[in-house]
């Protein structure tokens, strides 16, 4: 496109010739403005010569406007038009809309109308990214001059919400410069989050519901069976490994269906999804599960992978214990397509099971398995392109279709996760046996050795709710994108994993986690 002093404008009106003072005001603005009277001549011009722009008027004689624009089309589909017409009429507007118009004037129109029309079209992304920046430093100032470490848990949500919204805003202007200013913000909100965390943990497992952030066991409780309490259905998702920024952009997807109601809440240590999401499908903590529920409680190193096999049953146990074990329960656990396409076909059938729970790990196995493919890691190389990765699939899925069909019935829907993840950039040194547990963001064995720096350790596992052993076992998070690396083949297994998507310790992205709320649109 030219720039603003060249830009050339077409204009077809078949009182072209009355339009000369609204034409004369545009070339004083620093337009090059032809006028027309009928749709012919603006299509012929149009095919030999360059317009940044045409203003269309409806009503002609010969070509209407809206067939100078279906033939227009099929030859320049990239001009931007505005139309003028001194017609309401709705229809009329969604024939112009569906042939892709940018604005829409109603007749009459005094000049100024029409230049604030142009200017918006020509220069409202340059205004915008404009104040966009000014936005951001005026709220960047007031954020990183806090003394994030005395913050209470609110400021904390509110501050993870405004990285999380410039997050997504940055991501639509991305040549403002100011993405490295956000990084390093946040970079340094996660080095204070973190301590402020490990001051204030201990203390909350201590503390009642109420006292304390809402956290990972309370997560049913509180979003979910009051509608079962009431006797509406509820569809109770879990998305697994889902931030908040990923959430929002899934978010938008759905406002045309759903109203929706979201908080954030604070995962439990270690983020990771055998201690947080049987926390929330049984409603304990860690070490309560351990001690009432031994049966469906293992921590072995060897078998992690099974760790959540008991989801229904742990749910159905918290049921029991909120007084809800008789309204019925349907769970289901989706890894693959094929499962996402039957859970689909069958979601109608669930209608009248008033608690339906449904697990998508699709999410997780995307960040896991981006880390040990080449392509994954070229579409996504970045948390901006992880996002846009995900929206992608998002907007495909089953889980998209699924939530569609539940906004024409009358159930609830709770969307949720159990942990974040966080991209790893620094590696940290771990001491341990054979016997450790092999999380990359977390560990747990005897005698586990870290840097106090790069990770906090948990020398009594019982202070912190978690499942106890022996007298040498100890828990260690890497603290901020630290990821864990052993002393043997330290530099191969430090190249493995720089740059993959982990979880299991402490970060904004994986602690904070969102709770939606939808409800249909009527």
């Amino acid at each position: 496109m030219n720039t603003p002093a060249r830009q050339r404008i077409l204009w077809a009106d078949d009182q072209i010739d009355l339009l000369k003072p609204h034409i004369i005001f545009l070339q004083e603005k620093g337009y090059v403005v032809t006028g027309v009277p009928n749709g012919d001549d603006a299509l012929a011009l149009l095919e030999q010569e360059q317009y940044d722009l045409v203003l269309l008027d409806e009503m002609m004689p010969g070509k209407n406007g809206l067939e100078t624009l279906q033939e227009l089309r099929r030859f320049r589909a990239d001009i931007p038009v505005i139309m003028i017409t001194k017609s309401e009429e709705e229809g009329l507007m969604n024939q112009a809309l569906g042939q892709q118009v940018q604005d829409f004037l109603v007749k009459p129109v005094n000049p100024v109308q029409i230049f604030s029309a142009i200017k918006r079209l020509f220069e409202g992304r340059r205004i915008q990214e404009g104040q966009l920046t000014q936005d951001y430093i005026a709220e960047y100032g007031k954020v990183s001059g806090e003394d994030m470490e005395k913050a209470d848990w609110q400021r904390w949500l509110e501050v993870n919400r405004f990285l999380c919204d410039w997050d997504l805003r940055l991501d639509q202007f991305p040549g403002t410069g100011l993405e490295q200013t956000h990084q390093d913000l946040r970079r340094d909100l996660n080095l204070a989050f973190c301590r402020w965390y490990e001051q204030h943990y201990p203390g909350w497992m201590k503390q009642g519901e109420g006292e304390r952030p809402l956290f990972s066991p309370e997560v049913f409780r509180h979003f979910a069976a009051p509608f079962v309490e009431e006797g509406r259905q509820v569809f109770f998702i879990v998305i697994d490994c889902m931030r908040l920024d990923q959430w929002q952009v899934v978010e938008e997807m759905l406002r045309e269906f759903y109203t929706i109601q979201r908080e954030e809440y604070f995962a439990l240590l270690p983020t990771a999804t055998p201690y947080a999401r049987n926390a929330i499908f049984a409603g304990l903590w860690p070490d309560d599960i351990a001690r009432r529920h031994p049966r469906y409680w293992t921590e072995n190193p060897r078998e992690e992978l099974s760790l959540n096999r008991f989801e229904k049953e742990l749910l159905a146990a918290q049921l029991k214990r909120l007084g809800l074990e008789d309204r019925g329960l349907k769970y289901a656990k989706i890894s693959k397509i094929n499962e996402a396409n039957e859970l689909y076909r069958q979601i109608g059938s669930f209608q009248g099971i008033p608690v339906v729970a449904l697990v998508f790990n699709f999410l997780d196995i995307l960040a896991h398995g981006r880390s040990q493919s080449e392509i994954l890691q070229e579409i996504a190389p970045d948390e901006s392109a992880f996002r846009t990765l995900m929206g992608s699939w998002f907007r495909h899925s089953a889980l998209f279709d699924i939530l569609k069909v539940l906004a024409k019935q009358e159930a609830a829907v709770v969307v949720t996760s159990d942990h974040g993840s966080v991209l790893c950039r620094r590696s940290s040194l771990v001491h341990g046996n054979r016997d450790t547990s092999s999380g990359i963001r977390y560990k747990y064995g005897d005698n586990l050795g870290c840097d106090d720096k790069q990770a906090i350790k948990v020398q009594k596992p019982e202070a912190w709710r978690l499942p106890p052993g022996s007298r040498t076992k100890n828990y260690v998070f890497a603290r901020e994108n630290y990821y864990f690396v052993y002393p043997t083949n330290f530099h191969e297994f430090e190249q493995r994993y720089l740059g993959s998507f982990q979880h299991g310790g402490v970060s904004l992205e994986e602690v904070i986690v969102p709770c939606a709320v939808l409800e249909p649109k009527r």
